[in-house]
Order: C-alpha cells, then structure tokens, then sequence
C-alpha cells in the first residue's frame, strides 16, 4: 500500500512542496515512449505521477503497467470519465467538478463506478475540482460542457473550495486545463489556501520555473505540470528541483 494521501497531507504538515507529473496516455502511449520518458521521471523523482485526461483513446490500464514496470513511483488515477478506472493505479482521484453544473461530473459518473471502486478496493481521494478560466477553451471545459470559474473572481473560487471541504472533499485541486495559459493567478490561489484547511493542488498552464515558483508563493501544496513535458521532457528535472527546494 502506498497511502497515497497520507503522504500529501504530512506533507503540508511539514509545508514541504510536493511535485506531480500529469501523463495522458494518449501523448505518451507504446512501451518504446514510456521508456525513455521514465528514465526521466527516475532522474527527477517526482512525488507522484497522476495519468488520465478529459478524453483519452489509449488504455489508461496498460500506460500505468507500462509505467510501473519501468519506474516507482506512486500512480495515481486523475480520471476524466468513469470509463477511465482501472484498478491497476496506487490511488484514484475521485474528482467532484465543484465549478461546473453538470450533474454528471459532480456525481453521476461517480454513481456508475462506484460499484467497481469499492470492489477493487483502490485507496480513494476525494478531490474537490475547480476549473478557473484561461485564454481559450480546454478540453475539459468542452468535454465537461461547464463554464470555469472567471479568473477575476478569487473569491468565488475560495468559497467553492470552502463548499467543496464542507461537503466531504479531501484536496481542493484549481486547474486552468491542460495546455492552457495564463495559469491560474496567484491571487486565487492565496484566497483559497486561506479559506481551507485541506491540501491544495494546483496545475494547468505552468510552463516554466517562474510559474512554479508563483504556484507555489501562493501557497500551493503541491504543483501539476503535464503538457508541456509532451514536448519538453527535460524540463522535468528542473522543474522537480525548484519544488523541492523551495
């Protein structure tokens, strides 16, 4: 047993930031590419690896096989649907969309799965999930059909992730969406760290060192970076460094 969130909350205990890898099998798919790309993430040693995506064709299951035989470091499922769950994953995210009103993303995904999570016994962490607007329409804006939180609205963001703590959520995680840019603002962050006690995850748009160390001024426990690993794999292991260190 890995005890996922166990890990992420001594963490925050100890205000050490924590670094995650976002995977989405379809950009990483095939024995040859999870290799190489795992020789890597020994080098940066990231804390966790989440794999998923809004919409994905290749096997989540097979990518975290592939993964595990090539590295170990803890996998964490970051579904976009429940037709994304394998059992195969260390811990799953199961992700509520607090910012959306799609009843089908803040619970009826989960009633399909249900079943088959709690049959696999797969440690379960609910996440609390705030999509905050960006420069143009990501791919969960889409497939969710919700509208993101205006980012000239933190205080409407903090009192989503305070309803999401209320209502049962362990981590509260603020995404612009995957390739979006700006990030989310340091102002949102700040209000909603200041507003829950739970851990805070943020990701989405941060491409470099600079937009790390916002991240994480802000008060970000722990920092997401996936697409532009897709084409810049090598920045993993700076980007790793600047967490750890800070």
């Amino acid at each position: 047993m890995r005890h996922v969130y166990a890990q992420i909350t001594e963490a925050a205990k100890q205000n050490r930031k924590l670094f995650i890898v976002l995977i989405d099998p379809d950009k990483c798919a095939g024995k040859e590419q999870i290799t190489a790309f795992a020789t890597l993430l020994t080098k940066a040693a990231p804390d966790f690896i989440f794999v998923g995506g809004s919409h994905t064709t290749e096997s989540i299951a097979q990518t975290i096989k592939d993964l595990k035989a090539n590295c170990n470091i803890p996998l964490v499922l970051f579904p976009g649907n429940a037709l994304q769950f394998t059992p195969e994953a260390d811990a799953l995210l199961f992700l509520s969309l607090l910012s959306g009103r799609n009843s089908d993303f803040l619970i009826g995904q989960h009633v399909i799965i249900a079943p088959a999570v709690k049959k696999s016994c797969i440690e379960t962490i609910s996440t609390g999930y705030i999509l905050v607007e960006s420069d143009h329409a990501t791919a969960v804006e889409y497939i969710s059909n919700t509208r993101p939180i205006p980012r000239k609205n933190p205080q409407l963001a903090a009192t989503t992730a305070i309803a999401g703590e209320l209502l049962g959520s362990q981590m509260i995680y603020l995404e612009a969406g995957s390739g979006a840019y700006p990030p989310v603002p340091s102002e949102m962050i700040s209000q909603v760290k200041q507003s829950i006690t739970i851990p805070l995850i943020v990701g989405g748009g941060l491409r470099n060192k600079v937009d790390i160390l916002v991240a994480l001024r802000a008060g970000a426990d722990a920092i997401v970076v996936g697409n532009v690993l897709e084409t810049s794999p090598e920045l993993m292991i700076e980007f790793a460094e600047t967490v750890h260190q800070f």
